[in-house]
């Protein structure tokens, strides 16, 4: 798995992701991108990979400027060959611009309503190989993230403000074993967890949940920064 997991590292800027939670039109910022526009949020499809034997890619875009990505590694031999991540996008005149929480870009191209991934530098891909994600309908991927944000409870209600998107979504309340319970001021909360769309009962329109999939740790006391 360590020789499939450096060659996603290598693939990954050449390798991208798909779909999305819901097919809501995400609103296009510049006017020559008339062929985005209305923009598909979901798109899946199976990019090369060097040690397997494709990666089943999928794309979802929120119209908060956030995205998920995950990726599965077919083939594998080994039981963990799916992986997601998730980070803020933008859009140039001519590109949709992925950044991951680790600050690295990726790249892609409106093809049709189709994206077709460009290279590192943002340009085209010249290869025999197929680097093109399709739209697609698709739910968020329930594979677990770690993320690292601040957790806080107003009015009865949790949310956490992740530290790499500064996004804030509402999530399952959870209670630490000991001292800020996040309701005086924010606490920075560790864990792994994964997004998820729900129905708001007032306004019965869905809204991003994050449900942890891990242990929580708080650390009370420290903010993004530290």
């Amino acid at each position: 798995m360590k020789k499939v997991i450096l060659s996603a590292v290598a693939v990954w800027a050449l390798v991208a992701l798909i779909g999305c939670n819901h097919r809501t039109e995400v609103e296009t910022v510049q006017p020559d991108l008339a062929e985005l526009k209305p923009m598909q949020q979901s798109w899946r499809g199976v990019l090369p990979c060097a040690d397997c034997e494709g990666i089943e890619t999928s794309l979802f875009l929120e119209k908060d400027g956030s995205w998920v990505m995950n990726s599965h590694y077919l083939g594998a031999a080994e039981r963990n060959s799916v992986f997601a991540t998730y980070g803020t996008w933008a859009r140039t005149a001519d590109k949709l611009v992925l950044t991951d929480t680790q600050g690295e870009k990726y790249y892609y191209h409106a093809k049709g309503e189709a994206l077709e991934m460009l290279d590192r530098d943002g340009n085209p891909i010249t290869s025999q190989f197929n680097y093109t994600l399709e739209p697609v309908t698709a739910s968020l991927p329930a594979t677990p993230m770690a993320m690292r944000g601040m957790y806080q409870v107003v009015a009865g209600h949790a949310t956490f403000t992740d530290c790499a998107t500064e996004k804030t979504v509402r999530m399952r309340s959870v209670v630490p074993e000991t001292g800020n319970r996040g309701e005086d001021k924010p606490v920075l909360l560790l864990m792994d967890g994964h997004f998820s769309l729900k129905t708001d009962p007032e306004t019965r329109e869905p809204v991003k949940v994050l449900t942890p999939d891990s242990k929580t740790t708080f650390v009370p006391g420290k903010g993004c920064k530290e």
